[in-house]
């Protein structure tokens, strides 16, 4: 039940944040290994791209990859929130009553990297039909899937079972370390916020405090690996002689080289809406549920 309620919790804040994602995912691909004056500028920031995709592709475009993106999100945060569950009702992110950062942070840490292990494969074709697009306004490689039955058939036809882990070793990177900086400030946030008598009377409302200040440090720490492990999804595990990248170090020395610190910040804001309220949603649910769950029990 712990890992069923970290899925839905996940699942349902998806929902609400995709065309932050799917804004994102063109950002991070725009101007690929070009140099800032010589980036082309099909989207200008946040909402021009959201007007962009809408404009050209239809405003049903702002939803591309939901469907893998609704596993992901439920594969992913079933691991990640159900382990983490585990390990605060077994003690064991504990010290003497009080929750301890090391503790914490390492059984966020490992369930986020294991998280990255499982839902991997919907991670890979979500960002591929986020990043499919119409050719005026299309950025990084563009690959041709009809949906999700056909681009798992379509990578494994040409990429074979490697082609679902393209990009594996930023994911789970980028996992560890965002669960890591996420489980461990929302549980210390509503520990010192119970502690001064704040939201003592609402869980709802603690939740949603200590989640929104979650979500901000989150975007900060993961946006560089975020980006990529989306040039790595997108790049996939095809032929090497195609690949512009050799793996993680490989990408960030690439992107520092030709794009500089810049680059590895593309998409930070639709990077931070989309994390944040997606980070207040799964969270608030996810601890609703457990409060629930525990009432009922």
């Amino acid at each position: 039940m712990d890992f069923i309620i970290g899925g839905l919790a996940g699942a349902g804040a998806t929902i609400f944040t995709n065309p932050m994602d799917v804004v994102k995912t063109r950002l991070q691909l725009q101007g690929e290994l070009r140099s800032r004056k010589e980036q082309p500028r099909q989207y200008r920031g946040l909402f021009h791209g959201l007007y962009v995709i809408a404009k050209a592709d239809g405003v049903l475009a702002l939803q591309k990859g939901l469907t893998p993106a609704v596993v992901f999100g439920f594969c992913m945060n079933s691991v990640r929130l159900g382990t983490y569950h585990v390990a605060e009702v077994q003690g064991w992110t504990q010290s003497n009553g009080s929750v301890n950062v090391q503790k914490s942070a390492f059984w966020a840490g490992a369930s986020g990297f294991i998280s990255g292990l499982v839902a991997n494969p919907m991670s890979v074709v979500k960002t591929r039909l986020q990043a499919a697009a119409h050719p005026s306004v299309a950025v990084g490689r563009q690959h041709m899937y009809n949906g999700t039955i056909d681009a798992l058939m379509k990578i494994y036809k040409t990429e074979g079972f490697r082609g679902f882990f393209a990009g594996v070793h930023a994911s789970c990177i980028r996992l560890a370390i965002g669960s890591s900086a996420q489980l461990t400030t929302f549980s210390i946030a509503k520990e010192t916020l119970l502690s001064h008598g704040i939201s003592t009377n609402s869980r709802l409302c603690l939740a949603f405090l200590a989640s929104a200040l979650s979500g901000a440090v989150v975007s900060a720490v993961i946006c560089p690996f975020d980006v990529v492990s989306v040039r790595l999804y997108n790049q996939g595990a095809a032929s090497k002689g195609d690949q512009l990248y050799k793996g993680v170090f490989d990408c960030l020395k690439k992107i520092l080289k030709t794009e500089g610190v810049y680059g590895l910040y593309k998409g930070f804001g639709p990077l931070y809406l989309r994390i944040a309220p997606h980070t207040t949603l799964s969270l608030v649910i996810w601890d609703m549920l457990n409060v629930t769950f525990e009432k009922k029990r």
